[in-house]
């Protein structure tokens, strides 16, 4: 016997003792028990992309503070809270009455300064005014004009308008709040959430013994630069995203790189501040036996799968794990190629028991929810007759 599949006896041992006083629930009312059956899959040796999963964080494609640029009394907000917003968009009235006289003052002032101008050209041409009251004519009328450029920013700003396009946040501010006195007053906050940033970090020593193992050949760069996201329960994001930024240094305080991946996000599904995990491809093995996690099980003595003999028999075979491809673990030692290894079932797969092996399905439900399924339907049945 194997020293390691002798290690694992005394377990498996157990197992089966207790399993004999379980009462023969798979017994049919007529005698002999019935094999259970197993979801498998047969292994074999191919090409597989290895990923590996790392902690992200969500972060705004823009984000622009709206803030009062003028002082004076907020009269209404002209958005709803957490809507879409356009740029140029109004979304605060400031009480505009005291700039627009000011414009007003300003336009007249411009007016007779040009008037001045044009009536002192033909006086100067005559010796009639100095080259110096001439100048002087020009010079306020250019004083008057900055003036009423700067009075028509002031009032057009008593509008305060979007920045950029996207989603804007709660208001800071209420009707009759008085703003903008001696600083800018920060009123709302607009985030442009499509696409969406997804800021993660790659371990400095992890990049280094990859690039090693590419430059011996023991693997081969992955070519596509496309990333995955997976949500916080499991799932995966349907869009797929693109490393967008990679840090040239490590950063000296954790030791790791900085990477960023763009993700379109129209349905706003995905929220700045949200922690995900980016699933990003780091090399190609070849002749890689790749299996499901959940075949994958852990006891005293390690790691091992449970696989169907020639005998249809459920045997333990130790393993070792290595990298991820996906939601799979790459095999790097205990299987060679050909076994059946059970994936669902394997409550019922004790070591040595007689199993019928059906290939898995990875589409269909778990087999622990299939009896409640079939529960399910019969009582559908029943309640149509």
């Amino acid at each position: 016997m194997n020293p390691i599949t002798q290690s694992f006896a005394p377990v498996f041992l157990l197992i089966t003792l207790l399993s004999g006083c379980s009462g023969g629930g798979d017994k049919p009312a007529g005698g002999d028990a019935m094999p259970p059956e197993v979801d498998v899959i047969t292994v074999a040796k191919g090409n597989a992309t290895l990923t590996q999963d790392l902690p992200g964080r969500l972060q705004a494609y823009r984000s622009a503070q709206v803030r009062a640029r003028v002082e004076g009394v907020i009269e209404k907000r002209l958005f709803e809270e957490g809507s879409d917003v356009k740029a140029g968009m109004p979304l605060f009235r400031i009480d505009a009455r005291s700039y627009q006289a000011t414009a007003d003052a300003a336009q007249a002032d411009l007016a007779i300064a040009r008037q001045t101008v044009e009536r002192y050209q033909p006086l100067l041409a005559i010796k009639a005014v100095s080259q110096q009251e001439y100048d002087l004519a020009v010079a306020k009328a250019k004083q008057a004009e900055a003036a009423w450029v700067r009075a028509g920013e002031d009032l057009e700003n008593a509008a305060v308008p979007a920045a950029i396009s996207g989603r804007i946040g709660r208001t800071l501010v209420t009707e009759g709040a008085f703003v903008g006195k001696g600083e800018p007053t920060l009123l709302a906050t607009i985030e442009q959430l499509d696409p969406i940033y997804a800021n993660f970090t790659q371990s400095g020593e992890d990049m280094l013994r990859l690039k090693q193992a590419i430059r011996t050949g023991k693997l081969k760069r992955a070519e596509s630069a496309r990333v995955e996201l997976l949500l916080a329960d499991g799932s995966v994001y349907p869009q797929a995203g693109r490393i967008f930024f990679t840090d040239m240094a490590v950063d000296p305080a954790t030791g790791a790189v900085s990477l960023r991946a763009e993700f379109a996000n129209p349905q706003r599904e995905l929220l700045p501040g949200m922690f995900v995990r980016i699933r990003f491809p780091e090399a190609l093995a070849e002749n890689a036996i790749r299996v499901p996690q959940r075949a994958v099980q852990s006891g005293p003595q390690g790691q091992f799968v449970m696989v169907v003999n020639e005998e249809s028999k459920a045997t333990p075979v130790p393993v070792k794990t290595g990298s991820m491809a996906g939601n799979d673990f790459i095999i790097s030692q205990g299987l060679k190629g050909g076994e059946q290894v059970i994936v669902n079932g394997l409550q019922k797969a004790r070591p040595g028991t007689q199993v019928v092996p059906v290939p898995w399905d990875a589409s269909a439900p778990p087999m622990a929810a299939q009896p409640a399924a079939r529960k399910a339907d019969n009582k559908q049945a029943e309640a149509k007759k």
